[in-house]
Formats: structure tokens, C-alpha cells, sequence
């Protein structure tokens, strides 16, 4: 009898000192990221020494050799570079633009949306009709929108709590506008940025044409600017809004994936990616957005190695190129794991900005979300209490083509859309400890799925 009593002992204290060696395990994690962590240094210099990043740029490429040097210095198992074509939009000089109502000329703060083709050298000037929805551009039709510069003034919903939401609600008319416009003869297409809060600063992005429709130029006037705008029009619905700009399209460029390796103990041939993406827009120096996650994600990777750790499966580090108006980098990065016959049972990306860990957005099956979502009372200590089904990343996603579970790190959102794209996304807007912090939670669920897996 005390045979079987010992054995139940045995088989129900297993589970408990498994959890134990986990808790332990990620306070070192913790203690390591808060108390040496290198991606506050590193992205001082990614943001600052080398800046701007747009694919195709001799930005993009500076950090492409960077950041394969400071992986070979760190000593990972191995480091290599996967070759993409990317789209290389060239911005120019700086853009031009005034309200004119009347003789008074007003200036408003504009930024060429990517992609965009120029003005003519001189510019262009016309009449504005506001919109906040494609609807009510059709409904305006052709007879009131030719040889009009169409203004969409949709703004991002300030109740919701997400941003991300009211980003989603709001960024169509960034993406598809110029060619809704121009359907009905518009000669140009201004949007208002996407913001929550009231500023000066205009925000890119990317935008697209739709085949078979005239490619008229689009900017991002700031928000201020489109309260402004939007106050004259009432004002004097004559108004003239003049815009100009000088972006064109380059061919297509090489640039690189930049991968880091530590091979794994037992089970080498699954393969655990946590990553970001090393592009930026060309405007501030892509600190948030997402130099960030780059450096989050090669410091997972010096931690587990700083603490002796020995992977079961292999992990590797992703600085994926062209998020920002192409991705490239996420696709060709899919397709190389594809042809190499590669099995990735799971995909951390982080691209949602440097600020206080909230948790992690899942993709996957309903046990892949249930084995993670069991690690909740291992994770909270830490302040990460948002784990649940959510979305994953851009650059991870076409993984999920190949079963591939995504977990997609959630910071704090609120703050995110004041840098969002802009020239204010620099350096001095990240804070070192939510920084290091958001590393640290990355770090402790790729261990977790590491010793445990999914199933």
C-alpha cells in the first residue's frame, strides 16, 4: 500500500515541481534582462548611428551588416543572412502644402504616404471635398468629385481602448483612398493621419493603387492640419488645398533577412522564431516601430545564452526586411522555411512598440491557445494577464500557412500612435525598463514553449 501511496506522491508533485523549476527559471530570466540587458544600448545605436531604414535605403542596408555583426559577436550558434527583393519608394524632397480660402494661406503639416507617385513639378491645387467613408464618395459621384483633391477626414475612434482597433478602423481610407478617388476623376487624395490625439506631426504609411485607375499623388496631412482643413471648408467650401511632392519608385532592391541561431539540444529540427522587423519609414528613426522588437529579440537570445540555457528545440532571431510597404522579408522568410523542408512549431513577434508588457495575442489551435493560456499563472507575477486568442504579426504571419502557432507581444497601446510612422519615433521615446521588460516576456514564453511545446 505505501508503494501505490508513493507512487500517486510522486505522480501528482511531478506537475508542481515542474511548475517550480519554471517560476524559478523566469526569475532569472527577469533578474538577468532588468539588471544586464543589452537592447537599450543596441538600439541607441540602431536608432541613432544608422537611423532610417526604409527597404531599399542605404539605411536598410547599414543595419542589414550591423546587426549580422552583433549577432556574430554574441556568439549565437549561427548567423546568416537570407536574400529578398524588396520595393525601394524614395520620399524626396520635403513636402509643400497650404489651405487657400480667400487671399489667406494657411500651412498644414504633410507627409507623402509610401508608394506614392509625385505631384507634377509644380504641384498640384484644386477644390476639396471631405469625406470620412468611400460611401459617401460615391455617393458624391463623379459630377462633384473631377478635377477635385479629396480629403478623407475619418478620424481613428478615441473610445476604444485598444488602439490597434481604432487603428484598423481607420486605415483603410489610408491604404485604398487614392484609388477610390481617383475612380471618380480626383486629381489627389489627402488623409487624415492616423492618430488618436491632436498634433502637428504628419504620419506615412503605406498606400497602394489598384490596377486600371489613374495614379493620382496622396499625402497624410497631420491631425491638427485636418481639423484646420475641415473648420475652412465649412467656412468657405471654395477653397483651394495646394500639395506638393516629389517621391518616385526605384526598382526593386536586394536586401536581407538577418537571422540568428542557437541549435537545439534535443530537438533541433523544431524551430522557435521570435522577431521583428528592421525596416523603418523613413521619417524619425524607427525606435517603436521597430527597432524595438528587433533588439527585444536578439536580447532573448543573449539572455538564455548568458543563463547557460540549453534550448531542447532550436530558436532563432528574425530581423525581417520590408514590413513597412511590401513584406517581403515575412513571405521570403516563409517560403526559405518551406523549401528547407523546416518545421517552426511557434513564431514571437514584436511590433507593436516598447512599452509596458501586457501579454500575448495567440494564433493557433484551440490546444495550442489552451497549453498557453495555462502558463497565465507563471506570466502574471510579471504584470502580463492579457494572454488569449488575438493576432499574431505581419512578418510571422504567413508561418500560420504551414501550421505554425503565432503569439504576437502586446504593450501597452495608448502612447504607440503618437509615434506611429512620424519623426517623433526616436530613440528618447523609449523608456529602458519597459524596454527590457517587454525582452524579459518574450524571453520567459519562448522558454516556456521550449521545455513544455504545445501539444
Amino acid at each position: 500500500m505505501k508503494y501505490i501511496l508513493y507512487a500517486l506522491l510522486l505522480l501528482f508533485s511531478a506537475p508542481v515541481f515542474a511548475q517550480n523549476a519554471d517560476s524559478l527559471f523566469i526569475r532569472q530570466i527577469y533578474d538577468e534582462t532588468l539588471a544586464r540587458g543589452k537592447a537599450y544600448e543596441w538600439l541607441r545605436h540602431l536608432t541613432q548611428q544608422i537611423g532610417p531604414r526604409l527597404s531599399g535605403s542605404a539605411g536598410a542596408q547599414k543595419a542589414v551588416d550591423w546587426t549580422k555583426q552583433l549577432m556574430e559577436k554574441e556568439g549565437f550558434d549561427r548567423v546568416f543572412l537570407q536574400e529578398v527583393m524588396v520595393p525601394h519608394w524614395v520620399r524626396g524632397a520635403k513636402e509643400e502644402s497650404y489651405i487657400k480660402s480667400g487671399k489667406q494661406k494657411t500651412n498644414v503639416p504633410i507627409a507623402a504616404l509610401g508608394g506614392s507617385v509625385a505631384t507634377p513639378t509644380k504641384g498640384v491645387e484644386a477644390g476639396v471635398v471631405e469625406v470620412k467613408t468611400f460611401k459617401e464618395l460615391e455617393e458624391l459621384g463623379a459630377a462633384k468629385v473631377k478635377g477635385k483633391i479629396v480629403f478623407f477626414n475619418r478620424p481613428m475612434d478615441p473610445t476604444k481602448i485598444n488602439t490597434f482597433e481604432a487603428y484598423a478602423g481607420a486605415v483603410e481610407q489610408r491604404a485604398n483612398g487614392a484609388t477610390f478617388a481617383a475612380k471618380f476623376g480626383a486629381v489627389g487624395a489627402i488623409v487624415r493621419s492616423m492618430a488618436v490625439g491632436l498634433d502637428d506631426i504628419p504620419h506615412t504609411g503605406s498606400m497602394r493603387y489598384a490596377s486600371g485607375v489613374p495614379l493620382i499623388p496622396t499625402a497624410a496631412i497631420s491631425t491638427k492640419g485636418a481639423e484646420k482643413l475641415s473648420q475652412l471648408l465649412k467656412e468657405n467650401p471654395a477653397l483651394t488645398f495646394f500639395f506638393k511632392q516629389s517621391c518616385e519608385t526605384l526598382p526593386d532592391a536586394k536586401s536581407y533577412n538577418v537571422v540568428g541561431e542557437i541549435r537545439g539540444s534535443e530537438k533541433p529540427d523544431e524551430i522557435i522564431v521570435v522577431g521583428g522587423h528592421l525596416d523603418s519609414w523613413d521619417l524619425g528613426q524607427g525606435a517603436h516601430d521597430d527597432g524595438s522588437g528587433c533588439m527585444q529579440s536578439v536580447e532573448v537570445l543573449r539572455v538564455l545564452k548568458a543563463l547557460g540555457y540549453k534550448p531542447k528545440r532550436t530558436i532563432r532571431a528574425v530581423m525581417f526586411m520590408n514590413e513597412e510597404n511590401g513584406l517581403k522579408g515575412g513571405i521570403g522568410y516563409a517560403d526559405y522555411a518551406k523549401k528547407g523542408g523546416e518545421k517552426h512549431i511557434a513564431a514571437i513577434e514584436s511590433d507593436n512598440g516598447g512599452f509596458t508588457p501586457r501579454g500575448f495575442g495567440i494564433v493557433g489551435t484551440a490546444s495550442e491557445k489552451a497549453k498557453a493560456m495555462s502558463w497565465k499563472s507563471l506570466l502574471a507575477p510579471y504584470g502580463l494577464h492579457e494572454i488569449g486568442p488575438g493576432s499574431g504579426g505581419a512578418d510571422i504571419g504567413p508561418l500560420a500557412q504551414s501550421g505554425t502557432a503565432l503569439f504576437g507581444f502586446k504593450p501597452d497601446s495608448q502612447r504607440y500612435f503618437d509615434f506611429h510612422h512620424t519623426d517623433a519615433d526616436r530613440f528618447e521615446a523609449i523608456n529602458k525598463r519597459e524596454l527590457e521588460l517587454g525582452a524579459a516576456s518574450m524571453t520567459a514564453l519562448l522558454y516556456l514553449i521550449d521545455q513544455h511545446g504545445l501539444n
